[in-house]
């Protein structure tokens, strides 16, 4: 049996104002797709191209669950979480394309 891992992620823009909350299935690649706005929509008109938060889910039910929740919640809850996590809001994809 194949173990799966999906991502629930919050990118964000340099100034740190403006959110987009995804799920992937390879994250290195949709954050590389975000950074390139390889699609036009929310991210590429706001610039969210810095990979502040994810989480990690073996299964894809759980990962799409917790992105609505998210999705769901207010601003503030997200920038609560990311400052729990990554309170100097890094990018933490930066060593991903060296």
């Amino acid at each position: 049996m194949r173990i799966h891992n999906y991502y629930v992620y919050i990118v964000s823009n340099k100034a740190n104002t403006a959110f987009y909350t995804g799920v992937t299935n390879d994250i290195q690649r949709r954050i590389w797709e975000h950074k390139q706005k390889v699609f036009k929509g929310f991210t590429s008109a706001y610039n969210c191209d810095k990979l502040v938060y994810y989480e990690e889910y073996q299964w894809i039910q759980d990962a799409i669950a917790r992105e609505k929740q998210l999705k769901g919640g207010s601003r503030q809850a997200k920038i609560n979480l990311v400052l729990a996590e990554n309170p100097s809001w890094s990018d933490l994809s930066i060593s991903w394309y060296e």
